[in-house]
C-alpha cells in the first residue's frame, strides 16, 4: 500500500506533457516513468531540493537483489527533483514544492562506453523541455559522476526495505 501511495503522489506532482521532445543526444523521455517504483530518496542541501530516485523494472530488480556494481544493461534510473517547501501546517516538515526536472541514466555498456556505460538525459520543468543545446551536454553529466566511478558512476544507494 505504501508504494501505491508514493506512486500516486509522484503522478500528481509530475504532470508531464505526453510528447516531450527527445534529449539532444536522442534519448527519449521514458514512457510511464511516473509509475516507476522508488529505489531511493535524497535531499541536496546546496540547492534545497528533494529527489525521488525511481527505476524501470530492470533497475528495481537489480536494486532489490543487490546487483548494482555494475548495474545491468537495460536498467534505467530516474531522478525526479523538486524544490524544498515547508509544509504549511507542520513547520518542521519539508515536502515537494515546485518541480525542477526529471533526469535519467540509461545503462547500455556498448552504446555508451565513452561515458561509463551510461546514457544521460534531463527534461526541465513541468513542460519537460529537453536539457542541453547539443549532444555534448552529456560530458557535463559524466564529469559530475566522476566521484562515484567506483560505484558504476551512480550516486544513489538503494534504500533498504523490510
Amino acid at each position: 500500500m505504501r508504494n501505491a501511495i508514493v506512486s500516486i503522489a509522484l503522478i500528481s506532482a509530475t504532470a508531464t506533457v505526453l510528447a516531450a521532445e527527445p534529449a539532444p543526444n536522442g534519448i527519449a523521455l521514458p514512457e510511464g516513468y511516473q509509475d516507476w517504483r522508488i529505489i531511493g530518496v535524497s535531499q541536496r542541501t546546496d540547492n534545497n531540493t528533494l529527489r525521488a530516485i525511481v527505476g524501470n523494472d530492470t533497475a528495481v530488480k537489480a536494486a532489490r537483489e543487490g546487483r548494482t556494481r555494475p548495474w545491468p544493461d537495460g536498467a534505467i534510473l530516474g531522478k525526479l527533483v523538486w524544490k524544498n517547501s515547508k509544509h504549511e501546517k507542520w513547520e518542521t516538515a519539508i515536502e515537494p514544492g515546485a518541480f525542477v526536472h526529471a533526469e535519467f541514466m540509461v545503462k547500455d555498456s556498448a552504446r555508451y562506453a565513452a561515458t561509463g556505460g551510461w546514457g544521460f538525459a534531463r527534461w526541465l520543468g513541468l513542460d519537460q523541455k529537453p536539457y542541453g543545446k547539443d549532444a555534448t551536454f552529456v560530458q557535463e553529466c559524466f564529469a559530475c559522476h566522476t566521484p562515484v566511478k567506483d560505484n558504476d558512476w551512480v550516486f544513489t544507494r538503494p534504500a533498504k526495505l523490510p
